[in-house]
């Protein structure tokens, strides 16, 4: 590699490492503008203003350095070069031999951590607050056995990977040589695999068991697959002996997995926690956040109109937000609840669509799960194996369907009052038991698959 220059396509393989890293968007937004060359033993990167030289260093800077030094042998030193002063900056790039050197601390384990999800960018809410505060609890003491292993489970769409990426970015900021990796349970397995063909397993596991932190995504992945669960079950205990911090994520809980009782007891020995659907307000604020930080001109009445009628996942709540202002631009029209509709009607759970799920489809639903007649519902039976259906199924009711409370208590025989007691007991459950709020949101799932058959 001479002075001066990078070579296009050591250039180009440079920006392929980091696409795997960061992610396309990101690199094509950060990455791909920049001018990158080499001087001597240095690694002079040209930067327009002093906030990219902040993004920059926080974030991808020894990332650059590292797959550079990797692919072409030689160890730099990273200099910033910043091009544009007019907000009073001392300029970098007219006296280089004297401009100040930004060495990162070196680390070439790549953490594959998005540099997008960050614990300022989280919405926390009602639904999530506990894991909220579990992950930034994680941060503060590291490895530390109150906090280890953490692991957050939901439904998909609901924040999860946001908050494994938010905590590895929180390290990183801290420390930057910190040896952090995010990876899927489904590429551990995947690694796994090559690893034994290549029979170099033991590569594998020095790469994972040397890790100050490791954040696993959707665990649910390696479950059932025996040889890949006895080598987490090995990485998950030297780790944890050598108090390195284990974060991971699952659609469902520990008990839940079928794993190994090894295993599933080693998870359940931390904090397990979940992250539950969002309230309307938190919906509202998820979706203020992404209009105001992405620059969309999207209307409070809008955002209101979008968070009532998308309440299951946040990916999707965030999807009908771009799928709207994309349609808007391009048309170039202004945004309005009346083409919102228009836009949206296959995915926004309308008034009318929401009166699809009635109390008789909730009651058939329910009555399956706990092997009971749909008739029991309308009983004088009070045994608990009668009445404990009965009160999911007009709690499920008041949140599911628009029906008033007295015209669910007519529904089951009983009056409003009784609806009443049932919502609030089957809350009550919901907030001391996370394995019935499990539970729960199956027959959730398993009302609305019957709706849409």
């Amino acid at each position: 590699m001479s002075n001066d220059t990078i070579k296009e396509d050591l250039k180009s393989r440079v920006l392929a490492e980091m696409e795997t890293i960061f992610g396309q968007e990101a690199c094509d937004m950060w990455l791909k503008p920049l001018n990158l060359y080499v001087r001597g033993k240095e690694l002079h990167i040209d930067l327009p203003n002093k906030f990219w030289s902040h993004t920059i260093a926080d974030r991808y800077g020894e990332a650059v350095k590292a797959a550079l030094e990797i692919l072409s042998g030689e160890t730099l030193e990273i200099v910033y070069n910043i091009k544009d002063t007019d907000d009073g900056l001392p300029k970098h790039n007219e006296v280089r031999d004297s401009a100040p050197v930004y060495t990162a601390p070196r680390n070439t384990l790549p953490s594959r951590i998005n540099p997008n999800y960050t614990f300022e960018g989280f919405i926390e809410g009602p639904s999530n607050r506990f894991a909220f505060r579990a992950a930034e609890a994680v941060v503060k003491k590291l490895g530390e056995r109150e906090n280890n292993p953490l692991v957050v489970y939901s439904t998909p769409g609901l924040g999860k990977t946001h908050l494994l990426h938010a905590i590895g970015n929180r390290i990183l900021k801290e420390n930057p040589s910190a040896k952090i990796l995010y990876m899927s349970g489904e590429e551990f397995v995947s690694e796994y695999i090559e690893s034994l063909q290549n029979r170099n397993p033991e590569s594998f596991r020095k790469k994972h068991r040397s890790l100050d932190c490791f954040l696993m995504d959707d665990i649910q992945f390696v479950a059932g697959k025996e040889s890949s669960v006895q080598e987490f079950f090995y990485t998950f205990n030297a780790l944890f002996e050598s108090k390195k911090q284990i974060v991971l994520t699952s659609d469902r809980t520990p008990q839940q997995l079928g794993i190994d009782p090894r295993l599933s007891s080693r998870l359940l020995s931390g904090i397990v926690t979940e992250i539950k659907r969002p309230d309307l307000e938190t919906r509202i604020a998820i979706l203020r956040q992404k209009r105001d930080s992405s620059g969309f001109d999207v209307g409070d009445d809008i955002i209101a109109f979008i968070a009532e009628g998308v309440q299951a996942s946040i990916r999707e709540l965030e999807g009908c937000l771009f799928r709207l202002t994309t349609y808007c631009n391009i048309h170039g029209v202004v945004p309005t609840i009346p083409i919102a509709r228009e836009v949206l009607s296959d995915i926004i759970s309308t008034e009318e669509k929401r009166m699809l799920i009635n109390v008789h489809s909730i009651k058939k639903c329910v009555a399956k799960h706990f092997k009971i007649d749909i008739s029991d519902f309308n009983s004088k039976r009070k045994t608990h194996s009668i009445a404990w259906p009965r009160q999911i199924a007009m709690f499920l009711s008041t949140e599911l369907t628009d029906m008033s409370l007295p015209e669910i208590g007519r529904e089951f025989e009983r009056d409003h009052s009784t609806v009443v007691h049932a919502r609030e007991k089957i809350k009550e459950e919901i907030e001391k038991d996370p394995f019935f709020a499990a539970q729960l949101n199956q027959i959730i799932a398993d009302i609305k698959a019957v709706d849409k058959r």
